[in-house]
Parts: structure tokens; C-alpha cells; sequence
């Protein structure tokens, strides 16, 4: 396998070290042809050099927005998180493919909507390896924190599966990065409380979309896995189901048939609660039962509108 020497490539990739006026980093990298990362794909990503594998990690990032899906999706993606789940990318590594999916993530400048989706994606996986096997302190895993719960709340692009362009579900991947935070016992329940909020701004958003490609059981895992840490009480989950069902700003949920606005958001809002209330039922958890039972409460007050 071609190799470039570890050193050019940190050099390349690592933040701050290349001059400002210089060309941004490539897609596919210097020295990996699109024959030969195939290949790396279909050997299951297996780099057996530790050093080349570290490197391509780090430049592998600059795919997260490429427009090919084979590149962006299957490759980048693909071969990050098998490093990541199986603990191949050592800790000076992790920490620098946090640092730039952290920048992709608050770079607003996405016209084609993929980089910052799937910087929100990788960075879930970042954000599991880390519960697993702690690498981060509190203040950098509260960066994450403020990017995932930022991200979430300002999603305006609803596109998921688009044919010949492949997956864009910024929603869904801005839950699954929310995911992997709430499960960590080293999150703190203030900023629990947070990634719920900004999980609740997506499950019925403004934006008259409807929901068909899977976020509403993406959303549900989050609130599911927090609802498990117990870390909240009763009283606490009560009231924010009774803000996600409630019909505002329509006047109330019979109203939802005179509008498409409305339905929209009548759709987004059952197809949660029963995402959720299917896991719940399914889970198995001591805390489960009383988590559907909330659900069905609240779909009652819907359907029975």
C-alpha cells in the first residue's frame, strides 16, 4: 500500500500548521488515489500501520463535505468510525478530529448543506469513544456539548436521502450526536437539560416538513437514554412532554386539519411520542413503564382532540 510519511500529513492536517494562503486539503488525500482507498474499504478500512492510519484519519476530514456519497458517506464516515469504535486512532488523534469537526460544525459556510451534517455525525462517534473510554476533560466535553445543542437548534435544512446525492439528515445526525452525550454519566444534568431543549426544537420545527426518513425515532433515542440516567425527576419529564404535545402556536390540535402548517406539525409530534413510547415499551428498563405512560397520555390529548 502507498504511503505518505506520517509527519507531511500532520503537517498538512493538523490546525495552525499550514500557511493561511495555502490550498485547503484535498478530497481524495495526496497519495490515495480513489482505486486504492476502495480498496482500503473493502479490506473492512484495515491500515496495519498505526502511524498511516493516524494521518489518513486526520485527512480523510476534509471528505465530510464532499458532494460524492462513496467519498463523504461509505469512506470518510465509514472509515473514521470503525477506527474510533475499535480504539485504532490514539488520543492525539481523537483530540485533533474533534478539534476540526468542532470548526466544520460553527463554519457556517455549507452551501451544498453535507460538511456541517456530517461533522455533527462524525463527531457522535467521537463523542461514544470518549464515553467508553474517557479522553476529554469537563471544559472540552462541554464544547461538544454547546456545538451539538447549537447545531440542533438552528437546523434549517430538512433534506435526508436525496437520490444521486445521498444523505444530508441533519436532524437525525444532530441526534445522534446528542445521543452519545446524554449517555455519558459525565455530562452534567444542566447540560442534559440542554440537549433535551434543542432535541424538543426539532421534534415538530417550524419549517412545515414532515418527517418520513427516520428522525423522529433518531430524536426518541435521546430523550429515551436520558430518561434512563434519572437524573431528572417526574415532575421534570411531565412538564416537557406537556411542552413537546402541546399544539402551540396552533390553538389547539383540531385546528391542525385546516392547515398544512398544522398537519405538519401534527405529524412530526405523534410521530415522536410514538417512536418514543415504542422504545419505551420495548426497553425493558424499571423507568420505561412510566415514560410511556407519559407518551400515551399525551397522544390521548392529540387524538382525542
Amino acid at each position: 500500500m502507498r504511503r505518505l510519511p506520517f509527519a507531511v500529513l500532520l503537517l498538512a492536517l493538523l490546525p495552525g500548521a499550514v500557511p493561511a494562503a495555502s490550498a485547503p486539503p484535498a478530497c481524495p488525500p495526496e497519495g490515495y488515489p480513489p482505486a486504492l482507498l476502495s480498496f482500503i474499504q473493502s479490506q473492512g478500512f484495515m491500515v496495519e500501520d498505526a502511524r498511516e492510519r493516524q494521518g489518513l484519519a486526520l485527512a480523510l476530514l476534509a471528505c465530510t463535505g464532499h458532494p460524492n456519497p462513496a467519498l463523504r458517506d461509505n469512506l470518510a464516515y465509514g472509515a473514521i468510525a470503525t477506527w474510533l469504535r475499535g480504539g485504532m486512532l490514539d488520543a492525539t488523534t481523537v483530540r485533533a478530529v474533534r478539534d476540526d469537526l468542532l470548526a466544520q460544525l460553527r463554519d457556517r459556510r455549507d452551501p451544498q448543506g453535507f460538511r456541517r451534517s456530517f461533522a455533527a455525525l462524525l463527531l457522535s462517534e467521537v463523542a461514544q469513544a470518549d464515553h467508553v473510554a474517557p479522553l476529554f476533560d469537563a471544559a472540552e466535553r462541554r464544547a461538544m456539548v454547546d456545538a451539538a445543542v447549537d447545531w440542533l437548534t438552528e437546523v434549517r435544512d430538512y433534506r435526508g436521502f436525496v437520490t444521486g446525492e445521498g444523505w444530508r439528515h441533519g436532524v437525525a445526525h444532530g441526534a445522534d450526536l446528542a445521543l452519545h452525550l446524554v449517555m455519558n454519566d459525565r455530562v452534567e444534568v444542566a447540560d442534559v437539560e440542554r440537549l433535551l431543549a434543542a432535541v424538543g426544537a426539532q421534534v415538530a420545527p417550524t419549517a412545515t416538513v414532515f418527517y418520513v426518513q427516520g428522525e423522529p425515532e433518531r430524536l426518541a433515542r435521546v430523550v429515551l437514554r436520558a430518561h434512563r440516567r434519572e437524573i431528572l425527576d417526574a415532575g421534570w419529564w411531565d412538564r416537557w412532554i406537556d411542552r413537546i404535545a402541546a399544539p402551540s402556536p396552533l390553538p389547539s390540535w383540531r385546528a391542525a386539519f385546516g392547515s398544512e402548517p398544522g398537519l405538519a406539525r401534527r405529524h412530526n409530534v405523534r410521530a415522536f411520542l410514538l417512536a418514543l413510547a415504542h422504545l419505551a415499551r420495548r426497553g425493558g428498563e424499571p423507568g420505561d413503564a412510566a415514560l410511556l405512560a407519559a407518551c400515551d397520555r399525551a397522544l390521548d390529548r392529540i387524538d382525542g382532540a
